[in-house]
């Protein structure tokens, strides 16, 4: 790949400079928001396989996800554009995420334009996320569908937060690179707001995110990974 290049001064602002033109990097944290290689199909494989939603989704009346690590939307995008294949009437998803560092609308425009595919729902999300103030936003994306972005520190923000998840999406910046993200803290804390029977599953499979996972309370399992990846992690309560 070529060199990271900057754009914007609120980018750079954000730590967040530019590779091969539409990757978006983070140099606050040294990580990428998503795979280089195929974001999209990773969050297919890591987050709607490794909860097994298209079971659980077909089955729900109403059903919570939640996020640690908001960045593009892009797992929120390919979770709505699913959920909207396969739902009946009378079924609600509500999708939550906690987002320290928001990225704004030009960012994110960018980030996802190599999914043309995406671009009717990227569209839908953007003129809400275009219009949001500073704090937390909560929106009806559509009529069986919400999405609320919960800005802040991760941990304080998951303990503040009155609901339950069915289903985690771990999709923090690497562990070696933002280990607040996976502390043993915060996992205690996705554990206590995880329904009985609710599910977990991340990209990372290091051996101490694990442990955390697993010292929480959840029953841990590592699986096969996406793409170079050789394992990922996913879990249940």
């Amino acid at each position: 790949m070529d060199s990271p290049t900057k754009t914007s001064a609120n980018e750079e602002h954000l730590g967040l400079i530019w590779e091969n033109e539409n990757i978006p990097y983070s140099a606050t944290y040294g990580d990428y928001y998503f795979s280089g290689n195929d974001g999209s199909d990773e969050c297919r494989h890591v987050f709607i396989g490794g909860n097994n939603l298209e079971e659980r989704l077909r089955e729900a009346k109403n059903f919570t996800i939640a996020e640690l690590g908001f960045g593009t939307g892009l797992n929120f995008l390919e979770t709505w554009k699913y959920w909207q294949n396969i739902r009946k009437p009378g079924q609600m998803l509500n999708f939550v995420s906690f987002e320290r560092h928001p990225l704004d609308s030009a960012s994110i425009r960018r980030g996802l334009g190599q999914w043309p595919e995406l671009k009717q729902h990227s569209d839908a999300m953007l003129e809400y996320w275009s219009k949001r103030d500073e704090g937390s936003q909560t929106w009806q994306i559509d009529e069986q569908t919400s999405l609320r972005v919960l800005i802040g520190e991760a941990t304080s923000g998951v303990n503040s937060w009155s609901k339950q998840a069915d289903a985690w999406f771990l999709d923090g910046f690497s562990p070696s690179k933002n280990p607040q993200m996976w502390s043993e803290e915060l996992m205690q804390s996705v554990y206590d707001h995880t329904r009985v029977g609710g599910t977990f599953a991340t990209y990372t499979s290091a051996g101490w995110v694990r442990r955390n996972l697993e010292n929480a309370g959840f029953t841990v399992c590592r699986v096969q990974g996406h793409g170079k990846k050789r394992h990922m992690t996913v879990g249940s309560r």
